[in-house]
């Protein structure tokens, strides 16, 4: 029985339905051609603050009683955790500190400043963002919203795939960006617990895939943290991991990997071709169909996750091609 259940995420969507957007299926007639089967993009870069992440922050926040929502939230963020956080506690009145490393883009801080949030920058890793928050939880009584490893937040993020069962029922393959698994285990427990013969595949980088190295090596393991064009996959998955290590192994049905060209070339075309901004993490799925990483055998979801790409970065990318990628070097969930 899987840690994060069909009914709890059921739960999640009767309570943050109001406070968040259904987000668009759309078809890919460009995919649809490359693949020979129906491609849809699931659009969560459409998503109000331009990503899922609003999805399990807020099922989180309005989880909280009062008492826990006075003391105040803290959380390590790569940046759209951060972003989806702040903006819950803003609508709740509830003091939110956003602890991150300084591989974290500058637009992405910035946008957790503008939502009011108070944002501490410490060390050059989500490890050592983690440790503030640590520090804030003993020190200060802060109450901590992890971004991926939390049952809320999970279950937050796996009404996404309760609109893909319901948008798509004929998926034969659902692709989703892969991190520290939040998403991928809260879609896997959605569509498994719905559309049973899915696939469904996580897509992450070669450079630093924490969940992909802990899968392969049968346990949680430490694995360092490099600059990439996905910044938001960044980060380790804990190595005292609660729930999203044990989902995504026995829900996921695969896990493939790319380089850095090929995410570039999956951010050139989603704006190219499909006329949508779209950050590396989000781009993944798309960059894995176009370098045939994954096995097309029917009509297939592609999860694009957000849209919270720096504007220099994402110009460099369109104008230089895979140039783009030594040029900005990655950047710093």
């Amino acid at each position: 029985m899987t840690a994060v259940g069909l009914d709890r995420i059921v739960l999640a969507q009767k309570r943050i339905s109001s406070h968040i957007r259904r987000t668009p299926l759309s078809v890919s007639d460009t995919l649809s051609t490359h693949c020979d089967f129906p491609i849809h993009l699931k659009l969560e870069s459409h998503q109000s603050t331009g990503s899922f992440k609003l999805r399990g922050a807020t099922n989180a926040v309005l989880s909280f009683d009062s008492k826990a929502k006075k003391a105040g939230l803290v959380t390590a963020s790569t940046g759209n955790h951060g972003r989806a956080l702040a903006h819950a506690a803003q609508a709740e009145g509830v003091r939110a500190v956003i602890c991150m490393s300084a591989l974290v883009p500058d637009n992405k801080v910035e946008a957790v400043k503008a939502l009011g949030a108070e944002v501490r920058i410490v060390g050059y890793s989500q490890d050592d963002a983690q440790e503030e928050v640590e520090r804030l939880v003993r020190e200060e009584g802060l109450n901590q919203i992890p971004a991926f490893d939390h049952a809320d937040v999970i279950a937050g993020q796996g009404t996404i795939g309760l609109e893909i069962a319901e948008a798509c029922p004929d998926a034969e393959l659902v692709l989703v960006p892969l991190s520290g698994g939040g998403l991928a285990a809260g879609i896997a427990a959605a569509i498994k617990g719905r559309l049973p013969q899915v696939r469904v595949i996580g897509v992450s980088m070669e450079r630093g895939a924490a969940m992909y190295e802990s899968l392969r090596a049968g346990r949680p393991v430490t694995v360092e943290e490099l600059q990439t064009l996905a910044d938001s996959l960044g980060g380790g998955i804990g190595l005292q991991n609660r729930y999203t290590f044990a989902m995504c192994r026995d829900l996921l049905d695969d896990v493939v990997l790319l380089t850095e060209e090929e995410i570039a070339e999956g951010i050139r075309h989603a704006f190219t071709a499909e006329g949508e901004v779209v950050e590396g993490a989000g781009a993944v799925g798309i960059a894995a169909l176009l370098a045939q990483k994954v096995d097309v055998r029917g009509p297939t979801v592609v999860v694009v996750s957000g849209c919270n790409i720096d504007e220099e970065l994402h110009n460099s990318i369109l104008s230089s091609g895979s140039n783009a990628v030594s040029a900005a070097g990655g950047r710093g969930r």
